[in-house]
């Protein structure tokens, strides 16, 4: 039988990445993990309790919601304490601890969303730690991307456009799983690499498509390159880090934020 504290791993996992490691009361300045970076000092409390003699219960709740996700707030061991002592049930209701943890995810992916470099270095990351080829596919390429690669003239850059994109599929389920646990925004990261593009067509062409056409792969280099200078330091070599961003840009190709869209 499911109890109110059988959590599930992916809850847990969304609920400590969307913490920012910090107590989710807004007056506590407490850490949720210690000097070792590896003790968690964080700990799960209920919104709604767990049990009928803990603060906040709803009898209504079943097992199933009282260990949802939304259910839980991850607190340090102070504010645990204090907003689950019976005495100050009164102080902590259910709205404001909803807020609290409302708000506090807001500025965790607020904070997310102003640290680019840390996205792309977990994309890159997280690809050279799953092997992409056990669930490649072409099936979720929208069009025939050789009407891309003709329109712009992409040559050197074809062959590694047309080796990769069966990495598409996969990629867009890394993209899923770090946007479930509120790590990145596969939006922000694309809308990134369209302005890497951008910046990357006004200095290198006069922005007609011929001008383009004839510097199509130098842009596609440099946004390769400039996606690699944006991850900045990682634990990865360069073939894998050099690999991982490819990968990505082609995606992003594909997705029709590198290089020009076929005129129908």
């Amino acid at each position: 039988m499911i109890g109110p504290r059988d959590y599930k791993q992916n809850d847990l996992k969304r609920l400590f990445a969307l913490s920012g490691c910090e107590c989710a009361n807004p007056s506590c300045s407490n850490k949720l993990i210690a000097k070792d970076y590896n003790s968690i000092l964080g700990e799960i409390c209920h919104i709604e309790a767990a049990s009928s003699d803990g603060p906040r219960f709803n009898p209504k709740q079943t097992n199933e919601e009282r260990r949802s996700f939304d259910n839980l707030i991850l607190l340090c061991e102070s504010c645990h304490k204090i907003i689950d002592n019976k005495a100050n049930e009164k102080d902590y209701p259910v709205e404001l601890l909803k807020k609290w943890k409302k708000n506090h995810q807001e500025k965790i992916l607020n904070n997310i969303n102003g640290s680019l470099p840390n996205y792309f270095q977990q994309i890159v990351n997280a690809i050279a730690a799953n092997n992409l080829m056990n669930v490649a596919s072409s099936d979720a390429i929208p069009y025939d991307i050789s009407e891309k690669i003709e329109y712009n003239c992409l040559k050197k850059n074809k062959y590694i456009v047309e080796e990769y994109k069966i990495y598409t599929y996969g990629l867009h389920n890394l993209y899923d799983e770090l946007e479930e646990f509120g790590t990145i925004k596969k939006n922000v990261v694309l809308n990134r690499i369209k302005h890497l593009y951008l910046e990357a067509k006004g200095k290198n062409t006069d922005g007609s498509i011929e001008s383009i056409r004839a510097k199509a792969d130098d842009i596609f280099d440099e946004v390769v390159e400039n996606v690699c200078n944006l991850v900045g330091n990682t634990q990865l070599d360069e073939s894998e880090l050099f690999l991982a961003v490819q990968i990505v840009v082609v995606d992003a190709f594909i997705e029709c934020k590198v290089l020009e869209k076929p005129i129908i």
